[in-house]
């Protein structure tokens, strides 16, 4: 492995995946330690997802739509607190 991809993985910090999916292909939070970014894994979000948010503006090529189930909104709520408390330890 790369030590540089190495040492990105290393900075994740892990907060949870989907507590009603089968534990390998499960939408996911971590918190970014190096930098206090919110890291989320999803589902792709279906066409009709994505045409209402191209009513918005453009999606770029570097980033993506994706859905997160509400049933993860304590974990990602724990995840943000942890991002919010590690970007004021950064500044």
């Amino acid at each position: 492995m790369n030590p540089l991809a190495a040492e990105a993985i290393m900075a994740l910090v892990f907060f949870g995946k989907d507590p009603n999916t089968d534990g390998d292909e499960c939408p996911t939070a971590w918190v970014d330690d190096k930098n206090a970014d919110m890291v989320l894994q999803g589902w792709k979000a279906d066409e009709e997802t994505e045409a209402e948010c191209l009513t918005v503006g453009p999606i770029p090529g570097t980033e993506a739509v994706i859905r997160i189930p509400a049933r993860m909104v304590p974990l990602i709520r724990k995840a943000c607190d942890a991002a919010e408390q590690r970007s004021s330890e950064l500044r």
